[in-house]
């Protein structure tokens, strides 16, 4: 691969949404980092793309300016930047069993932490690169709960509400310096984390076609910025 194409740091990319993204960036030419708690986990498909490879704990705060030194210290530029990773796991308001006070701090501060902060930190610390880049990219994998309360986990929704805010505010941020942003936001999609859904596996969206689309939104020119994308697998009015 050239050494002139273009770099995209993804987190999350060991399986599904996140390793279906890499892949087909790598099919447009991209170049890799990979930001993943589990180095060791990579797929050999994505091992064989030569990528570079960044143990990334979300829920540690240094955890994002190292990775971006390592991405600019291997290839030297950040052209594109996919924040995926992320939690879910219920937390309502009115919970249907017993919930000590310790244990509901506990799934807020694991929610926050890793779907708000996490996020936030690494694009803060990429965007004076993709600044640099003229055509810098940031994509939030956020939810169709960051546009819409339906369900009860009100803590999920909460904290994809933010990761929807945080991709807009990377695009007014960056906007002059030819950085575009935008907020994908799914329905189900048939990944680990839904599997206790009961749910029609092969009629739910998939990670290859939310793939599909972050590799059309991060090539196309800056005079074609997509802010948000709702992606949904049934009928919702307005969605």
């Amino acid at each position: 691969m050239s050494t002139d194409a273009p770099v995209a740091m993804i987190t999350g990319a060991n399986r599904g949404i996140g390793a279906a993204i890499a892949a087909a960036l790598a099919e447009r030419g991209y170049r890799l980092a990979l930001g993943l708690r589990d180095p060791s986990a990579l797929p050999a498909d994505l091992l064989a793309l030569d990528p570079l490879v960044v143990p990334y704990d979300a829920a540690c705060p240094a955890a994002a300016r190292r990775f971006v030194d390592a991405s600019l210290e291997r290839f030297g530029q950040i052209d594109a930047l996919v924040n995926n990773a992320g939690i879910g796991g219920p937390l309502e308001l009115m919970p249907q069993t017993p919930q000590s006070d310790a244990e509901m701090e506990a799934s807020l501060d694991a929610l926050l932490s890793i779907n708000v902060k996490a996020p936030f930190r690494l694009t803060r610390a990429a965007l004076p690169a993709l600044c640099q880049s003229g055509r810098g990219r940031v994509v939030v994998l956020a939810s169709l709960s960051g546009k819409r309360v339906l369900g009860l986990n009100a803590g999920y929704q909460m904290t994809k509400h933010a990761a929807v805010a945080l991709s807009h505010a990377a695009r007014r941020a960056g906007w002059d310096a030819g950085v575009r942003a935008c907020a994908i936001c799914p329905s189900f999609v048939a990944t680990d984390m839904t599997l206790r859904h009961d749910l029609p596996r092969h009629e739910i969206t998939q990670p290859n076609d939310l793939a599909r689309i972050v590799a059309e939104v991060v090539t196309l020119p800056n005079s074609a910025s997509i802010s948000e994308l709702a992606v949904n697998w049934r009928y919702e009015p307005g969605l």
